[in-house]
């Protein structure tokens, strides 16, 4: 990693990570209607005008299909491209690799698909917090333990961490913690200022919505 400034790569990314199986929903939760559209809609339309790219990783080709059919690319400032995830069924860290290794840029935020009240606000914040010192830029909720409150799925990650992700998932390690535990992590306050706490609020259960 370079000196301490910025990064000043004008490409943003982001990966938006769709393969989960949705068990304590009982259903997709991405294409979900909440509010007259589906869920994960509502993610792309605050991403519109904020970056240039996004990712969205799904678990098998008829998932992808199905997601072609209610998301159209034109709607989007951005490009749109779909992945299916390099390994299945592992959690999180397979989907984050396998839209690593395909963005434009160095670093891509990520965000899962049922975190609809994710605001422009956040994604300014949480971009200008990337410094070419830190492989991670990782939101926490309490000062006296930043890993255990951390919010690692509304993070962005670097490139750099691919080799990381896949030795830990050869190792059947698939926390995500554990990743951010071992790469060179910044970790960001949620001080309701800068950084809200509802930006993190998430769909699981029937009953959350």
């Amino acid at each position: 990693m370079s000196s301490g400034k910025k990064n000043s790569e004008s490409i943003k990314s982001c990966i938006i990570l769709c393969g989960g199986q949705s068990r304590r929903m009982g259903r997709d939760k991405g294409s979900m209607i909440i509010q007259d559209k589906p869920m994960i809609k509502h993610v792309l339309s605050t991403l519109n005008h904020q970056i240039n790219e996004v990712i969205i990783v799904l678990n098998d080709e008829d998932r992808i299909d199905r997601y072609k059919e209610f998301i159209d690319p034109q709607e989007y400032t951005y490009t749109v491209t779909f992945l299916e995830d390099i390994i299945k069924d592992k959690g999180p860290m397979p989907g984050i690799m396998t839209g690593l290794s395909q963005i434009k840029s160095e670093y891509a935020l990520i965000l899962p698909c049922d975190s609809p009240y994710v605001s422009k606000d956040y994604i300014n914040a949480i971009f200008s917090e990337i410094d070419e010192n830190y492989q991670a830029v990782v939101p926490y909720h309490d000062e006296n333990n930043k890993l255990k409150t951390s919010e690692p799925l509304h993070s962005i990650y670097n490139k750099s961490v691919i080799p990381e992700i896949e030795e830990l998932v050869n190792k059947d390690v698939l926390h995500i913690k554990g990743l951010i535990e071992k790469i060179d992590t910044k970790f960001v306050l949620i001080d309701n200022k800068k950084i809200e706490e509802k930006e993190f609020k998430n769909l699981n259960r029937p009953e959350d919505i």
